[in-house]
């Protein structure tokens, strides 16, 4: 049985401070072997130093940007939704402004898979568990609304639970289905987390047969690549691009 909870007692984060140690100090005495910590991307970022000047966020966004995916201009500002230095699709490259101190802004951190290997490798050190993590971050979703926390750096999980092979309860093949283990679990954790309520760590149990002995290839395995991706552009940029490639063609033909 899953079940889900939240640390309190982690208080703000900034940057120098050592993250493992902080949170196996309120984990103690709540953690077991083949639990998932559920860590935000915030208090990473915070404790890496990833932090700037909120008037430097636009700036920040192309610095980050690998792809603009789409761009929808609006009154008195625009929305950028663009691939990342990580991979990740997300409106304005996950530079947020968020749970931050006035006038700062937060970059995600550099690397969150090596983030979670150093969190899990001082959590056993310091309480001699063997855990998985996931640290999360907020997303929206095409086609639906509302956003949903995802994993964008994990270690000692299986972050993709593959069943193609295997048959369902009737007895039928199993072709596509690949459950995303780690987002699930990033987004059961921001059930207990909360956007509001100051406990930035959560702790999944009942699901050890995920966790693995060696940390594994990180949530970066869960990101699809450009050729197996449908939907790589929004739908303006997609028209603009099949125009000009349509312009291209009949000069050529010209």
């Amino acid at each position: 049985m899953l079940t889900v909870f939240g640390l309190d007692g982690i208080g703000e984060i900034t940057a120098g401070d050592d993250l493992g140690a902080i949170i196996a100090k309120v984990a103690a005495g709540h953690l077991e072997n083949g639990d998932i910590l559920l860590v935000t991307s915030k208090i990473v970022s915070k404790a890496e130093g990833r932090i700037l000047r909120a008037a430097d966020r636009e700036q920040a966004i192309t610095d980050e940007t690998v792809r603009v995916v789409a761009r929808r201009d609006y009154p008195g500002g625009v929305t950028r939704i663009v691939e990342n230095r990580l991979g990740l699709v997300m409106a304005a490259a996950g530079v947020d402004a968020s749970n931050t101190p006035d006038g700062t802004i937060l970059l995600l951190p550099l690397d969150p898979d090596r983030s979670a290997r150093q969190l899990r490798t001082a959590l056993r050190e310091w309480l001699g568990v063997e855990v998985g993590v996931i640290i999360t971050d907020t997303v929206g979703r095409p086609w639906r609304e509302g956003q949903t926390d995802i994993a964008i750096g994990a270690a000692g999980i299986r972050v993709v639970d593959d069943l193609r092979g295997q048959t369902d309860a009737s007895g039928r093949l199993l072709m596509v289905t690949a459950a995303a283990v780690a987002d699930e679990l990033a987004a059961a954790g921001d059930l207990v987390k909360g956007k509001t309520s100051g406990r930035p760590v959560a702790v999944a149990r009942g699901m050890a047969h995920f966790v693995t002995e060696e940390d594994g290839p990180g949530a970066r395995a869960l990101v699809r690549n450009a050729e197996r991706d449908m939907f790589r552009l929004g739908s303006d940029e997609a028209f603009a691009a099949g125009f000009a490639a349509g312009r291209a063609a009949g000069a050529a033909a010209e």
